[in-house]
């Protein structure tokens, strides 16, 4: 997947959850959209670079979305959330998520379970579908190639986990992928220390059945493609 040509700036502050602060090389200081409704920890810092695309749509009220950011400990880290779905779905395409090669169908969005969520994805094979629940990850920690999942509680998704657990348990496959959109890393973990009820959910709902998988990128201001399988590390 390639950007939209990006600009670059240093980032003065975050703020409100979707509004940034940026200063470009020229002075000029913006205000820019962030895409990202999670804490984005550890993945950004004051005085960092940052990578923007800009709008030409006169009805917008700001000029710019974040796209990259350079993380604390040097990485870069894709924190507009959402292009992780687009990127599934071109690395499905392309046959590059070996363990889910085959389909003949894909359908977005689509509504299941008691709890009336939505999946990102259900595939058709010969023998039955399979559900992919997407999650994407940007939270990093220094002095090791290890990301976590996820940044912040996130009650929304322990209940994706249950409602795949009972897909799985009534013999449907079901499937929780991480997308790892920050350089740098080779595993990905929950994140205890954050959500421990997120990481008992992932724990119960491998138990029940549901496979776990995790794929980096290749990242920079260009571009960013799903490159290569990475493990998850499942015990603390």
């Amino acid at each position: 997947m390639f950007f939209p040509q990006l600009e670059q700036g240093r980032l003065l502050r975050r703020y409100k959850r979707f509004l940034a602060d940026i200063e470009l090389a020229n002075g000029e200081q913006l205000t820019i959209h962030c895409p990202n409704t999670g804490s984005m920890l550890n993945c950004m810092r004051e005085g960092g670079q940052v990578w923007f695309s800009r709008s030409n749509d006169p009805k917008r009220k700001l000029p710019g979305t974040w796209e990259i950011s350079e993380t604390p400990q040097g990485r870069l880290a894709c924190i507009n959330t959402g292009r992780a779905n687009a990127l599934v779905e071109e690395a499905l395409r392309s046959g590059v998520i070996h363990e889910l090669a085959g389909f003949t169908v894909l359908k977005r969005e689509v509504a299941y379970g008691e709890e009336r969520s939505r999946v990102d994805f259900r595939l058709e094979f010969a023998d039955g579908p399979a559900y992919v629940e997407v999650k994407s990850v940007t939270l990093g920690y220094p002095e090791t190639a290890v990301a976590a999942f996820p940044d912040a509680v996130t009650q929304r998704g322990a209940k994706h986990l249950r409602e795949l657990a009972a897909l799985a348990r009534q013999g449907i496959r079901a499937v929780q992928l991480y997308c790892v959109n920050l350089t740098g890393i080779e595993a990905v973990r929950p994140a205890e220390e954050i959500d421990l009820a997120y990481a008992n959910a992932l724990r119960a709902a491998v138990a029940d059945g549901v496979e776990v998988l995790a794929y980096g990128v290749r990242l920079d201001d260009e571009h960013i493609v799903i490159d290569r399988p990475l493990p998850v590390l499942l015990t603390p």
